[in-house]
């Protein structure tokens, strides 16, 4: 007869489900690091620089053709390297037509100077007026110029990048980002989906989903124009996506400068692209340039796997729902604790997706969902039209 596991069992310990910041430690992160990548650990690549792996993509497509069985192993070995080795690939020549590129760059460019007419857009991580950021440029793109779109998308080892990590049913999002000369670097921080949490936030997720964050997303860039390293391309960590507390440092000092004295940088060519695992600790570099624009589609590909089973309308819910939570609040049938259990069982509980034109992440990393609005409505005592309200104000913000 099986018998339960108690709750001091080692297995279900507090201090193995849940991470603290307190408990991150230099020494462990130091640890990890000290593993070297060789060419032997990733055969199918070029050359090893930095401890990074770089793939010649003339050379991959050739030996593709003559033998599409290849197409496995490729994926099996990036994989790899994104979960158990440095964390990053470089692919040179990922895309291999400049004129396709180049007309994308200049549609690229179309929408900053629209953007900047209209007063939307703008780098909101950034100090106002040092970057040019493209929300959503995916579905501009495609809107501008379909055909442009089509041809660039089209890409190969997009695709075979996308599908090595997350398999065949990825979903594409994008967002350029031009950094004009005299533009800032980044402090070293970790990507979506935990990345954009604060360390307080971040504790309040398991241990184990801190382990499933990194593989529900795969993060590249791919450079629109030569960026030699005076130009600030991205400074990496290689290996540090597999520390464990690596969503809990974002604001540590004895990391940030452990980052700045063993970061790695490698300037790219035009056509270039680089795929990395959302949690490797990585910050864009100052562009020292005297006239490089510093373009970049940086793209976010996400598993298709993140849905819920059914559809529902939260905010149907949420509407119907409030002033009932309201009475049982008054009436002491409920307590505060009881009505935010109904709240995350009802609203819409995250930020994302959203349109970052209209719902930028002011004050924070990301914006407030509709459950943090529904608890604040209740509260400060909001009238259900008051909620209403905002809920009709969050919706609008939501659309493209």
């Amino acid at each position: 007869m099986h018998t339960p596991t108690s709750p001091t069992s080692p297995h279900t310990a507090p201090a193995d489900r849940w991470l603290h910041a307190q408990d991150a430690h230099l020494p462990e992160l130091q640890a990890l690091l000290q593993t070297p990548t060789t060419v032997a650990d990733c055969p199918l690549a070029a050359s090893v620089v930095q401890g990074v792996p770089l793939y010649d993509c003339a050379a991959l497509r050739t030996a593709l053709q003559q033998d599409p069985a290849q197409r496995a192993a490729v994926m099996a070995e990036w994989a790899a390297v994104w979960e158990h080795g440095p964390g990053i690939v470089v692919l040179q020549g990922a895309v291999a037509d400049h004129a396709v590129l180049d007309a994308v760059t200049a549609r690229f460019f179309d929408l900053i100077a629209q953007e900047r007419i209209s007063g939307s857009g703008g780098d909101h991580f950034a100090k106002p007026g040092a970057n040019d950021r493209i929300w959503n440029a995916l579905e501009k793109l495609c809107l501008l110029d379909p055909a442009l779109f089509a041809r660039y998308y089209a890409n190969d080892m997009i695709a075979l990048a996308s599908e090595a990590w997350l398999g065949p049913a990825y979903q594409v999002t994008s967002q350029v980002n031009n950094v004009r000369p005299g533009g800032g670097a980044q402090t070293p921080h970790r990507d979506y989906h935990l990345g954009f949490c604060t360390a307080a936030q971040a504790e309040r997720y398991p241990a184990h989903v801190h382990r499933l964050s990194p593989m529900l997303t795969l993060q590249g860039a791919i450079a629109h124009v030569d960026m030699p390293l005076e130009s600030g391309p991205t400074l990496y960590l290689p290996h540090s996506q597999k520390y464990r507390h690596g969503y809990l440092v974002a604001d540590n000092a004895a990391f940030k400068d452990y980052f700045a004295a063993h970061r790695v940088q490698l300037p790219l060519r035009k056509g270039d692209a680089v795929f990395f695992n959302p949690a490797l600790l990585h910050a864009a570099g100052d562009n020292r340039s005297a006239g490089i624009q510093r373009m970049a589609n940086l793209l976010q590909v996400s598993s298709a796997f993140g849905r819920a089973m059914e559809s529902v309308d939260r905010d149907r819910m949420t509407r119907a729902l409030y002033p009932h939570l309201q009475n049982l609040l008054r009436s002491g049938a409920l307590d505060t604790a009881g009505a935010h259990h109904a709240i995350a069982a009802s609203s819409e509980g995250y930020a994302f997706p959203t349109n970052l034109d209209r719902d930028p992440p002011l004050g924070g990393l990301a914006p407030e969902s509709p459950q943090a609005w529904v608890r604040c409505a209740l509260q400060e005592g909001w009238s259900p039209e008051q909620l209403g309200a905002q809920l009709d104000g969050l919706a609008l913000k939501r659309l493209t």
